[in-house]
């Protein structure tokens, strides 16, 4: 690890092998789920799988530990070192922020179709990306969609939000799903509450957390939640 004027750094081939992995991994959820070779052959590839995962699992961190890879890594939207990762790109554009994904068939509801609980999963990520972006952070307290339209599986997605109203401790967000050749027809529509908790909650909440070194980090940072490039 290095430590910087801006906090801690992950060293640079850790993160880089467990990129690498979970690319690996994104590939083969998405050939899972589109293969049509023969029973015996996805059982042969079961095989590797479940000795690939007995190489992993010989050291392991607990849940209660924050990976050395820096806290937002392993983020299951977002996440470069996550093979569970929605593959969304955010960055912060006048007052809110923009993000643009494309979705493999791993995330399909209705046939060709985004799943509508991934969509709100994205737009809970999205929305929160705007609280931090306009130093509002908080915990979603009140998340809610209206779904005007399916996504396609395999089409350019764009994603806006931004802070609509602040009062103390709340913060009322809203934010839109669109395709990207269309991004004034809106096919989901989302606002949310967030809420900072009091510092008593916030050390109920993460109580026993740890750092990757053992010790106790600092909680209620904003940039613990997450990090939105400036625009450009």
């Amino acid at each position: 690890m290095t430590t910087t004027d801006h906090g801690t750094i992950p060293d640079a081939e850790p993160l880089a092998a467990a990129t690498d992995l979970a690319t690996a991994l994104r590939e083969l959820i998405e050939l899972s789920v589109v293969t049509t070779v023969a029973p015996a052959e996805v059982r042969a590839v079961a095989e590797l799988v479940r000795g690939a995962s007995e190489r992993l699992a010989v050291a392991r961190r607990p849940v209660s530990q924050l990976p050395a890879l820096g806290g937002r890594a392993f983020d299951p939207v977002g996440g470069e070192a996550s093979a569970l990762a929605l593959p969304l790109v955010m960055r912060r554009e006048d007052d809110g922020v923009v993000g643009e994904a494309t979705l493999g068939v791993a995330y399909e509801g209705p046939p060709t179709y985004v799943h509508g609980g991934v969509s709100a999963l994205l737009m809970d990520s999205v929305l929160a990306n705007a609280a931090v972006a306009a130093g509002v952070w908080g915990m979603t307290a009140h998340l809610e969609l209206d779904y005007r339209g399916p996504l396609p599986i395999g089409q350019a997605l764009v994603f806006r939000a931004r802070v609509a109203e602040t009062s103390g401790r709340k913060s009322q967000i809203v934010g839109t799903i669109a395709l990207a050749s269309a991004p004034d027809q809106v096919l989901v529509e989302a606002r949310g509450l967030f809420i900072k908790p009091r510092q008593e909650k916030v050390d109920t909440y993460f109580d026993g957390i740890t750092d990757a070194s053992g010790e106790r980090p600092s909680q209620s940072r904003a940039s613990d939640a997450t990090a939105v490039p400036e625009e450009g």
